[in-house]
């Protein structure tokens, strides 16, 4: 069904697609050929439908020669909100659970040296 939002970025890849397949000379059928899919998923991406799958989107690309603007659609180097936001949390160092336990071990042995255990007459440490 698709967002509200995504809709019109839809259907201008659509028109888009239709155009660089138009610009080839090459008909639905052709393209669809060439593609490894059906004349009606082409038709169904040129008209901007939300439930085409992105491999069909990928395989239309392929036969038009463009599939490297689809590795390119997100390019996280140009992603200037997400460069912003990851530069805010900046990792803050912290200890693993294992260094937290040798930790405390650590602790406990030092706060025990020097101490002896009384010993029960019945045999009990203490």
């Amino acid at each position: 069904m698709g967002s509200p939002k995504s809709k019109p970025a839809l259907e201008r890849l659509g028109r888009d697609l239709r155009g660089a397949r138009l610009r080839r000379g090459m008909a639905v059928a052709d393209l669809a050929v060439r593609a490894g899919t059906s004349a009606s998923t082409v038709a169904r991406l040129e008209k901007g439908e939300a439930g085409v799958g992105i491999g069909a989107l990928a395989d239309v690309l392929v036969a038009l020669g463009l599939v490297d603007r689809l590795a390119a659609l997100i390019d996280i180097r140009s992603d200037d909100l997400g460069l912003a936001l990851s530069e805010q949390r900046v990792p803050k160092r912290g200890r693993s659970s294992s260094a937290r336990l040798r930790k405390a071990a650590a602790a406990d042995q030092d706060a025990t040296r020097g101490k002896t255990d009384v010993i029960d007459p019945d045999g009990a440490a203490f």
